[in-house]
């Protein structure tokens, strides 16, 4: 396994980090005690959840994962063999959620958030304390600068400023190590991180964002980002949420499969996306490559990348994923990826 340093800090994670999300609702409490042992024994010592997990949120799956995980550090006796990453929920529509009291990224509502996280975890820190999404109203998630409508501000901003001042305290206090961002675009990066500079709280240390062979906008600004401020990302969805794998091509829809049990790919079913799909799936059969390790393989391999975020419901799926540490992307490969890319763009921002 590779390791990586997470922004400017002396934290080394491995290039592949074990999402988590599915445990609650997909993947039992034994099964996902069973996945982080397996990406234990293979390298993996980088752990991503947050609150609001499982997905799809639930009121009653919330907080689930956080606690598969807490009963396999208890049972283990291992939190320091493991980088754990959570997240905090902002402005929301989720009426349901902390049992219906609002949610922004305001002292009250990070501090009943941090609480709730470290109680499920059964630790006394999290190592990685990401906003979850910007509390601005923004446009997809706000990391997305292709067909950009710019959205009336709402009146209520949280400002950056008080945000980071929330998160400094818990820094102080010794409950979050370090803190990151989520869901989140150039311009409020670029905002977070003057904003530390001018003393006003932690410097973000990364970003996790959606990043694939059919969403490649992190390209576009954020990757300069990435680069001169060390403020790698964390890539979620590199598979696209399975659709890289090719088993919903032709509307093929697999029994167990998330959008067979979910309805939620929309996002990976815009026009274009079958025809560039069908063409990056050519590029893996002419080189002999498992589509889904390709697919990760290249994402692993961008300089821009801190850790790879997968995630699995089969051991024999997170075998295969973890093994793509070990697919090497040629420039020949890169040559006919990027051929890819410039004929279908990113259909799925």
């Amino acid at each position: 396994m590779e390791y990586r340093s997470l922004g400017r800090t002396d934290l080394r994670v491995s290039a592949i980090c074990l999402g988590t999300m599915t445990w609650g609702q997909q993947n039992t409490e034994a099964e996902g005690h069973r996945q982080m042992d397996f990406a234990l024994d293979r390298g993996i010592n980088f752990l991503d959840t947050a609150e609001l997990y499982s997905i799809p949120p639930r009121a009653e799956t919330a907080g689930s994962t956080e606690r598969i995980i807490g009963s396999w550090l208890k049972a283990r006796g291992n939190r320091d063999k493991v980088v754990i990453a959570s997240k905090v929920v902002g402005r929301t529509d989720m009426d349901w959620f902390r049992g219906g009291r609002s949610s922004r990224l305001v002292r009250a509502d990070i501090e009943h958030a941090i609480e709730g996280s470290l109680k499920r975890l059964g630790t006394d820190y999290i190592d990685l304390y990401q906003l979850h999404w910007p509390d601005r109203v923004v446009t997809q998630w706000g990391s997305n600068p292709v067909r950009y409508k710019l959205p009336k501000p709402a009146a209520d901003e949280v400002p950056i400023e008080e945000t980071l001042g929330v998160l400094a305290d818990l820094v102080a206090a010794g409950k979050i190590r370090h803190v990151g961002l989520s869901n989140e675009s150039a311009w409020g990066t670029m905002r977070f991180v003057t904003s530390a500079e001018a003393g006003k709280g932690p410097r973000v240390v990364s970003i996790q964002n959606a990043y694939s062979l059919l969403n490649r906008t992190f390209e576009v600004n954020l990757a300069e980002v990435a680069h001169r401020e060390d403020v790698g990302l964390l890539a979620y969805s590199p598979l696209a949420q399975g659709y890289l794998s090719g088993k919903y091509q032709n509307g093929a829809r697999p029994a167990g499969a998330r959008s067979t049990l979910f309805n939620r790919g929309q996002r990976y079913e815009t026009p274009g996306a079958h025809e560039a799909i069908d063409d990056y799936l050519a590029v893996a059969r002419d080189f002999g490559l498992d589509p889904s390790q390709m697919a990760l393989a290249f994402v692993t391999s961008r300089s821009f990348v801190t850790s790879n975020i997968i995630g699995a419901t089969t051991m024999e799926q997170l075998e295969s994923d973890i093994a793509s540490i070990d697919v090497a992307i040629t420039p020949e490969i890169e040559e006919r990826l990027d051929a890819v890319h410039q004929l279908r763009g990113n259909p799925c921002p």
